[in-house]
């Protein structure tokens, strides 16, 4: 582990502060995947800011009926709190399938979000990779793509984003409350956070340098039956392959997000027409351009038959 300096900060504006006067510094919470970055030297933060004591942990109610999520709330207290049991059960849902219940005791809300692919070659640093050294290559081109990216990938990066929670909150329309160094506070579509590689994979959310997730917001309660199905190698301590989040009426009509196949959850609002019509025609129009090599294009097939099981779900 590279040496770094150390800070603990007590509110918002002191976080913010203390990355505007620090180049290269991280701010550190639940610590459950930058640790772990730091120590096989793939992040080299210069500055650690401690916001662990800076609040942001409460779940509150917003005047249109949704819910404000502060950033430190817990993975597993976001879980458990009952108003998203009862009316956000795709969420729930979806945290309680990622990780051990051990990690989501640490892992915050802000955290998740900016979690960092588990692509093999991203976290081998013998290995070439875009995402660590931009211009470096991609060594999964010509390597082992199981587990990566079907759809939005570019040669420069096959690499997935590996959040549960993720998708379901792009489900919801869900949206990223930050605060940048100057103090500008600014509120962010979920759909625009999480950024495909393109030219410049080691790009991979909206934020600026230094820019704290103060909180997300939940619109009102979707109606309809919440489902979250993950496919995975394992039953535990596995990232998904495929999941899928889905909210459906009793016609059939709906909303679905997708995870495990590209750098972002994957959303499609002409796919969700398609709900009534059947697994088969949501999936081909989900998946168009989609470029799957031999390893991972039973991916494609594997979305189909993972929303066919929550349709034949919602049915019964």
């Amino acid at each position: 582990m590279k040496e770094f300096t150390y800070e603990k900060v007590s509110t918002i504006e002191e976080a913010v502060s203390a990355a505007s006067k620090n180049e290269n510094a991280r701010y550190l919470a639940g610590g459950t995947n930058l640790l772990d970055l730091m120590k096989l030297e793939i992040e080299k933060p210069a500055h650690i800011i401690d916001i662990s004591r800076i609040g942001l942990d409460q779940i509150t109610p917003t005047a249109d009926g949704g819910l404000k999520i502060g950033a430190l709330v817990s993975n597993t207290n976001l879980a458990a709190d009952k108003r998203v049991r009862k009316d956000y059960g795709v969420l729930s849902r979806a945290l309680l399938a990622g990780a051990s219940g051990q990690l989501r005791n640490k892992a915050t809300t802000g955290g998740n979000l900016l979690q960092r692919t588990r692509c093999p070659y991203f976290y081998d640093t013998n290995q070439a990779c875009n995402k660590r050294n931009p211009g470096e290559g991609c060594a999964a081109i010509g390597g082992h793509t199981r587990s990566l990216g079907v759809i939005g990938t570019r040669t420069e990066c096959l690499a997935t984003y590996p959040s549960d929670m993720a998708v379901a909150m792009a489900l919801l329309d869900a949206r990223i409350e930050t605060l940048k160094i100057d103090g500008t506070a600014r509120s962010i579509d979920f759909k625009d956070f999480h950024q495909l590689p393109g030219e410049t994979p080691q790009i991979e959310t909206s934020l600026t340098p230094g820019e704290l997730i103060t909180s997300v917001l939940l619109p009102p309660p979707l109606e309809g039956k919440h489902y979250y199905h993950k496919v995975r190698d394992k039953a535990s301590y596995a990232f998904a392959l495929v999941s899928v989040a889905a909210v459906l009426q009793p016609d059939g009509s709906g909303k679905i997000a997708v995870g495990g196949i590209a750098a972002k959850p994957w959303r499609s609002e002409a796919a969700e027409r398609l709900l009534p019509s059947g697994a088969g025609l949501v999936a081909a129009k989900l998946l168009e351009g989609a470029s799957a090599t031999e390893e991972n294009k039973f991916k494609l097939k594997l979305v189909e038959n993972t929303i066919a099981s929550i349709i034949t779900q919602n049915k019964a």
